[in-house]
């Protein structure tokens, strides 16, 4: 859920009206990924019948492991990430997210890797299957099929969870995300039950309702979400660390989607030194550095801070993933969006909805996601398309 946004939009240089037109929009998105990310849900469900179809429970058979790697980059990684928060501060095991090729090096046979690429050919993944099968760790491996990581799983005999590759694999988070969260169900790590999958699909269903194309700027959230964004410096803080990873996948999105810079991070170490953004010369400074003799310029026409705050209330009086209470979280987070709205910061609520800790990422991620694409489009972007990424691609591929 969106709370209003204090204080005037940013300097949008943006065509708002374009973002009112589903013509013109699905000119601009040339490669569908408005449909890519509509379809969440349903990879929800698509990726619990193909979990079903694997046998995981052999990653149980010879008892909990020591710990448990989940590696690859990028939305990949973010597996690693969700798996870690869901799982929370009382798992009996460290669940390491890990982004570079291979495995650490106290990885052995006491430990579970979990290799994890969209397209099933991340050098990241495949050097950390390939090394997970050399130390005798058990394995299982979530990519495309016929790939190459679906072949070291093979000569491995480990698990392989075949997705159907979605390009870009920024789509594909939902999709890798189950059977990462299933294999850790198989080991005792985490508690997802069917319900929870179908609870948090339904989810993802109704908030691409809410984004979708047809819905106008004054009712569709995610196009609100992006116009106020337009033009401004993001920071996105999560008050609690499931709204952290939330706040990473949301800096993630603006970065390849709409070509935004973000500043991201949780509260708790906000208060560490970041919070000093809000004092800077695109936060409450830039009023008081104005010339008062200069011709009058318009707020929005700054290039300012934009603080969106994303909150996860938790389940009453729990603690949250990092076993701080969650009424402390939310104080905390209370406070600093009190310390922006005094220096004339502008300022974006997003907090979390439903029951399981899955289902409030999801409401979290959701609205997140579309905004970054409208924002793209508004400015004329096909969010599908990173010029940047597939040049950086050719220069490194061997």
């Amino acid at each position: 859920m969106i709370d209003g946004t204090e204080g005037l939009r940013g300097n949008r240089q943006a065509d708002e009206a374009l973002l009112d037109d589903p013509a013109a929009l699905a000119a601009n998105d040339r490669g569908g990924m408005l449909r890519a990310t509509a379809a969440a849900g349903p990879q929800i469900r698509e990726a619990m019948q193909l979990v079903a179809e694997v046998d995981l429970t052999e990653l149980g058979v010879d008892g909990r492991p020591r710990a448990v790697v989940v590696a690859g980059v990028g939305t990949a990684a973010r597996t690693g990430d969700i798996l870690a928060t869901v799982a929370g501060p009382h798992c009996p095991v460290p669940v390491v997210p890990h982004r570079i090729a291979g495995v650490p090096g106290w990885v052995g046979a006491a430990d579970v890797v979990i290799a994890v690429s969209a397209s099933g050919r991340s050098p990241e993944a495949l050097a950390a299957a390939e090394a997970a099968a050399r130390r005798g760790a058990r394995l299982v491996a979530v990519g495309a099929p016929e790939s190459p990581l679906q072949s070291v799983a093979e000569t491995a005999r480990a698990p392989f969870v075949a997705v159907p590759r979605r390009a870009p694999a920024r789509a594909s988070l939902w999709g890798l995300t189950v059977p990462v969260l299933l294999a850790g169900r198989a080991i005792g790590l985490v508690r997802v039950t069917e319900a929870d999958l179908v609870e948090t699909a339904t989810r993802l269903d109704t908030e691409a309702e809410a984004c979708r194309e047809s819905a106008d700027s004054f009712v569709n959230p995610a196009k609100e979400l992006a116009l106020n964004l337009a033009g401004s410096v993001p920071v996105l803080w999560g008050s609690a660390p499931l709204a952290t990873v939330a706040a990473g996948r949301f800096a993630d999105m603006l970065s390849s989607n709409a070509r935004y810079p973000a500043v991201t991070g949780g509260l708790g170490e906000v208060g560490r030194g970041r919070v000093g953004l809000l004092d800077g010369v695109f936060g409450g400074l830039a009023e008081q550095d104005r010339d008062i003799f200069a011709d009058p310029q318009p707020v929005s026409d700054l290039t300012r801070l934009h603080l969106v705050v994303l909150r996860d209330g938790g389940l009453g009086d729990e603690d949250d993933a990092a076993g701080e209470p969650y009424a402390v979280a939310e104080q905390r987070a209370e406070t600093v969006i009190a310390m922006a709205h005094r220096r004339g910061v502008r300022c974006t609520v997003l907090t979390a909805e439903g029951g399981c800790a899955l289902e409030r990422l999801a409401s979290l991620t959701a609205v997140p996601d579309f905004a970054s694409i409208y924002l793209s489009l508004a400015h004329g972007l096909d969010p599908m398309a990173v010029p940047a990424v597939s040049e950086l691609k050719t220069a490194l591929r061997p």
